[in-house]
């Protein structure tokens, strides 16, 4: 990612206090590089250890297309007299530093909110990023569906950019005159010092189930990635913690910041009571005050009540607060309807954890009028973590009339080995109720096509995402798209 300022070596490793410099400092860089391919003279190239290839190895290639210095953990058997060299313990914390100054520090001046947990960070980073615009300030979003400044929509390919992406973007919200920007804090992103070197207002705290177990190996690790967000705000900033998740105050343990809570089910600075929930929408009391919502089910109480806690922690006026987050609608893959003509409910919701298909099932079991059937369809994605197939498929049949296991996003695995694994958490007494459809689109079909009007579908997995990752390729898929196909179907035959 390029810069078109210049910034003095010496003034960017004022940031980095562990560097051992071998060349002048006094040099100008004009660009922070991670792909040595894309090394132009006068770049700083980061040579960065990531879980698929080492930087180290391409040292060479930037050197031979003009980089001017290199960050590293350790120095290449061969050196030129015409690079500096800046060898560090861990390249990816002090690029975080660097990146941070050599964008002019942005998030030190804007108000930035970071988002962690396992569900709902993007509905919350989301809603935040509505209300603020609609009390009337420019805001910035970086998020898994997308990141935007203000109305322009800029492609997300990861929860949380790596960090030079980051301060490029943040740079460009201060820019465009962003005084606000909300933003998804993912486990990755804290271990991988993504956010090293930003400067927060406040932290939310979402809650926590097991995931990504693939990457950080335990769930303690897990844990303690989540909770170094906390550890490391500032004095000046708030922790906003879900005090009815059990961790809730293991997260602020060690934290510096200003700690506030909200609950369904204890005391808190926030508190809210859930008076009634359909699929019109969400009667609800928060401190003390009766307020109407579009979006529904208690997992969106909970959002619900951290936005407004955090709105009111930056100042905001609780009234104005609520008012317009009456209007929110939930981002697009979050619990999303759909009507047939003859009356079937199809839902679209992102859930790809334990934790979130339970919240979803048991908000649609609540949501059931009479005797209308649950139809779900549920994969797993490949290379990410194996521990939840089965207990997703468990959680779906407990919670549904029938149960169609598919493929999600297989990666660079077979498809039917994942749904092996999946039907291992089967009941032997749901194997009737249960049926295994490789093909996604099959499957959705086989459940719009076998639906009877009343029932409720959910797909449940991919959510907002447009496409299916097979071996690395990306081919165009999407679920409300052939959701609303069946149903066209079930029109006209």
């Amino acid at each position: 990612m390029e810069n078109n300022s210049e910034k003095n070596l010496s003034n960017l490793l004022n940031e980095v206090k562990d560097a051992r410099v071998l060349g002048s400092a006094d040099i100008l860089i004009k660009s922070l590089i991670l792909d040595s391919r894309k090394v132009l003279p006068g770049s700083l190239f980061v040579a960065l250890r990531g879980t698929q290839t080492d930087g180290h190895q391409f040292i060479g290639t930037a050197t031979s297309l003009g980089a001017a210095a290199i960050l590293c953990e350790e120095l290449p058997e061969n050196t030129s007299d015409q690079v500096t060299y800046m060898v560090v313990p861990d390249s990816a914390a002090a690029m975080g530093l660097i990146a941070a100054a050599f964008y002019g520090h942005p998030s030190k001046q804007l108000t930035l909110v970071g988002v962690t947990g396992t569900n709902g960070k993007t509905s919350v980073a989301t809603f935040l990023f509505q209300l603020f615009r609609a009390l009337g300030y420019r805001c910035g979003l970086l998020s898994t569906v997308q990141n935007q400044i203000e109305d322009e929509v800029i492609a997300s390919t990861h929860t949380t950019p790596d960090s030079i992406a980051l301060n490029q973007l943040l740079a460009q919200m201060l820019a465009k005159k962003c005084s606000h920007v909300f933003m998804e804090v993912s486990s990755h992103s804290v271990s991988q010092h993504r956010i090293t070197g930003l400067h927060f207002a406040g932290g939310i705290f979402t809650n926590i189930t097991h995931d990504h177990l693939d990457f950080h190996k335990t769930f303690d690790n897990y844990i303690k990635a989540k909770k170094g967000f906390f550890d490391a705000l500032p004095k000046s900033a708030f922790a906003l913690v879900n005090i009815d998740d059990r961790r809730g105050a293991v997260m602020v343990q060690n934290t510096q910041a200003k700690i506030e809570t909200y609950s369904l089910q204890t005391l808190a600075t926030f508190k809210g009571k859930v008076i009634s929930d359909t699929l019109a929408g969400m009667h609800m009391e928060i401190n003390m005050q009766e307020v109407w919502f579009r979006v529904i089910g208690r997992f969106n109480a909970y959002n619900l009540l951290s936005v407004y806690g955090a709105a009111l922690l930056l100042g905001e006026n609780a009234e104005a607060v609520l008012t317009e987050l009456s209007n929110l609608k939930s981002p697009p893959g979050r619990f999303e309807q759909f009507h047939s003509a003859d009356q079937i409910v199809g839902i679209v919701d992102y859930a790809h954890t334990p934790d979130a298909l339970e919240n979803v099932l048991e908000t649609i079991a609540h949501l059931r009028s009479g005797n209308e059937k649950v139809i779900t369809l549920v994969g797993c994605g490949g290379n990410r973590d194996a521990q939840k197939r089965p207990k997703m498929a468990a959680i779906a049949c407990k919670l549904s009339n029938k149960v169609i296991l598919t493929s999600d996003n297989p990666r660079f695995e077979d498809p039917l080995d994942i749904l092996e694994q999946m039907k291992k958490g089967v009941p032997p007494l749901d194997y009737k109720k249960t049926t295994v459809i490789p093909d996604r689109r099959e499957a959705i079909f086989k459940a719009g096509l076998e639906a009877e009007p009343g029932d409720i579908i959910l797909i449940a997995g991919k959510g907002h995402e447009n496409y299916q990752d097979i071996n690395g390729v990306k081919h165009h898929f999407d679920d409300k798209e052939v959701l609303q196909e069946v149903f066209i179907k079930r029109h006209f035959n």
